[in-house]
């Protein structure tokens, strides 16, 4: 077993890598929401059991609280050219500042400079590049026929979505790249383990008396951003911005007195949660940023159970759900998907881990 002394000192990003096929990567979501399948964890005796994602509602109790990401994917990926020499330029947006000014990636940045004009869509939509910012990143100011419309009207007509790179095949439906309950605009990336539900499935919760509770936080390109250093440690997390409403915060400690379970929709969620719980576990109303990093040996203060998809090989994520649970038990249940064929990734199956 790894020792929190030695999570502390010695564990280094190798530690969370494990052999995947290629042909595991989940390249489309599966045909209906909720038949993916469910591997169930426990999380202190490593214990799994195989079930199919809409078994989820046997799952729950009627005292647990269900936290949800309603945070909504835009189509955050844009194609243009450069006004001066119509160089083909690639923008994802990262993050609103302003209703029109965002900090975007760009491909190749080599070739945007600060005073760079790129036109998308035939000129329904042109960006002027402001600053070089933190990581290579671009500040930019969109302008457009504001009389007619808004950013996210256009975005709508030219944008695509922006799937992660390991999906290599065309999304046909762009709605199965966004969760039944998605809200409120902003993620460049889906929440992917809220993307197996589906009304049906929310509905049979909450009879069974279940609290379903909306958090939001808007996922970055970050997520998918490969650990770099050795020791995790020293790598540095991105900062998303989240908000936890008082309604929520409410709802949710309510639960838990009550006895009842903080089941995370996802790392999303969980994250969030935890950014705002207190050392004895009360949720606060809060809004803002977080970078908040999950590795083995941070001690858990308001999540009980975790509903999450299968992660890439060495990343923040797969060491959030190690040590929720622990490293071991995790690369056992990952070595046990992989023999029995589960799908990985965004449009994979999940894991309920409690």
């Amino acid at each position: 077993m790894i020792t929190n002394e030695r999570i502390a000192t010695e564990l280094t990003t190798k530690d969370f890598y494990y052999d995947l096929p290629q042909e595991l990567i989940a390249q489309h979501p599966s045909e209906v929401r909720d038949m993916s399948r469910l591997m169930t964890i426990d999380r202190r005796t490593g214990r799994l059991e195989h079930k199919i994602f809409h078994d989820i509602v046997d799952l729950i109790n009627p005292e647990d609280v269900l936290v949800i990401n309603n945070s909504k994917v835009i189509p955050a990926r844009l194609y243009g050219k450069k006004a001066d020499t119509g160089v083909e330029v690639e923008f994802v947006l990262l993050r609103q500042h302003s209703l029109d000014h965002w900090e975007v990636m760009v491909r190749p940045g080599r070739r945007v400079k600060p005073g760079t004009t790129i036109i998308f869509g035939d000129g329904l939509l042109r960006a002027d590049i402001l600053e070089t910012v933190d990581g290579g990143n671009r500040m930019v100011a969109f302008d457009y026929d504001h009389a007619n419309c808004n950013i996210y009207d256009i975005l709508d007509k030219i944008g695509n979505m922006p799937l992660p790179p390991y999906i290599t095949e065309k999304l046909a439906d762009k709605s199965r790249y966004q969760t039944v309950y998605a809200k409120t605009e902003g993620s460049a990336a889906a929440p992917t383990a809220g993307l197996h539900f589906t009304e049906e499935l929310l509905d049979k919760i909450r009879k069974k008396g279940a609290a379903i509770v909306p958090v939001m936080l808007h996922v970055g390109l970050g997520t998918f951003r490969p650990v770099k250093v050795d020791a995790i440690r020293d790598h540095e997390m991105h900062s998303e911005y989240f908000s936890v409403s008082a309604e929520a915060a409410d709802e949710i400690n309510r639960r838990r007195a009550g006895g009842g379970r903080i089941i995370a929709v996802g790392t999303t969620s969980c994250r969030t949660l935890e950014s705002v719980a207190d050392d004895a576990g009360i949720i606060h109303p809060y809004e803002g940023d977080t970078g908040i990093f999950i590795y083995p040996g941070y001690k858990f203060k308001a999540v009980d159970a975790l509903i999450t998809n299968f992660h890439l090989p060495e990343s923040t994520l797969l060491m959030l759900v190690s040590a929720f649970s622990s490293r071991e038990v995790m690369l056992n249940a990952y070595k046990t998907a992989i023999e029995m064929k589960y799908r990985f990734f965004s449009f994979g199956d999940a894991c309920f881990i409690y």
